[in-house]
């Protein structure tokens, strides 16, 4: 297990990165305002925190 900061990952476009409060008009809903992704925000968060976790292990040397 990898520990990540969890902060705005359901506000990160998993797409193009773009990161904004209004990227996610609803508790469920994720909708870019800049490229216009959409998808479930709990999967765009899942998305951002398995990216972040795999950056974090390719970065720790062997």
């Amino acid at each position: 297990m990898i520990a990540v900061d969890p902060r705005n990952t359901s506000r990160t476009c998993p797409e193009r990165g773009h990161t904004a409060k209004e990227n996610r008009p609803t508790q469920e809903k994720f909708h870019c305002v800049s490229c216009g992704h959409g998808a479930h925000a709990d999967t765009v968060g899942a998305l951002n925190v398995l990216r972040a976790g795999l950056v974090h292990r390719e970065a720790q040397p062997a």
